[in-house]
């Protein structure tokens, strides 16, 4: 893609719920959490949760790793600390596989998409995608952000009975949450100021969830 687009349409192709980025086989938890008793009125914040531990790390991965491309300098950390601050295995190989879709699509869309790895994670491959389409780290962070909310909230549909007016409103009641997430994250450079912030029960669930055989989702 040599034309010239701007960040604000490439941002909403990329936010685009239907991508062929494994979204639609992923709940962002939201399925375990649902199995162990979380109702529709508690997924907004569910959603925030998410947004201030697991999301905030991807944000923050993204936006650090987007840096290093731009800086020429080595991936390799950047992956290992996301990785670092991801203990569970689930959801490391629930990343990947997104990372794995989203790559392809990238590919597809930017030949000469950066150098990645073997394997990398979601917010690795958003940063090698907004490296190539120009996108600033701030804008970066806020697809990350939104991309996690717009998964948990469509997974929602298929999980509780509700009216889509309410997963809609679930996200347009998040976007603050999400803006404010991109401005705390947009000028990490280091892979050490990645943040750990983990959530223990987001992350029991998915491993209780990855040795289950009835599911919709894998995560």
């Amino acid at each position: 893609m040599d034309t010239p687009v701007s960040p604000e349409l490439l941002l909403m192709l990329l936010a685009d719920a239907r991508l062929p980025a494994a979204g639609h086989t992923q709940s962002g938890g939201l399925e375990p959490a649902v199995v162990a008793g979380v109702g529709a009125d508690q997924v907004p914040e569910y959603i925030a949760t998410r947004l201030a531990t697991v999301t905030r790390v991807e944000a923050a991965t993204a936006v650090v790793c987007l840096h290093q491309l731009r800086a020429g300098a080595e991936l390799g950390p950047v992956e290992a600390a996301w990785a670092a601050r991801t203990p569970s295995a689930a959801m490391r190989r629930t990343s990947r596989a997104q990372g794995r879709a989203l790559l392809r699509l990238a590919r597809r869309l930017w030949p000469r998409l950066p150098e990645l790895g073997a394997t990398p994670s979601r917010p690795m491959v958003f940063a090698g995608a907004a490296s190539a389409a120009g996108l600033s780290p701030r804008l970066l962070a806020s697809l990350v952000g939104y991309d996690d909310v717009q998964t948990v909230a469509s997974a929602s549909l298929k999980l509780l009975p509700l009216d889509p007016a309410v997963s809609t409103q679930w996200v347009f009641d998040a976007l603050p949450l999400v803006d404010a997430l991109a401005e705390e994250v947009r000028d990490l450079r280091e892979p050490s100021a990645i943040p750990a912030a983990g959530s223990p029960q987001i992350e029991a669930w998915a491993e209780a969830h990855a040795r289950g055989n009835r599911r919709l989702f894998s995560a």
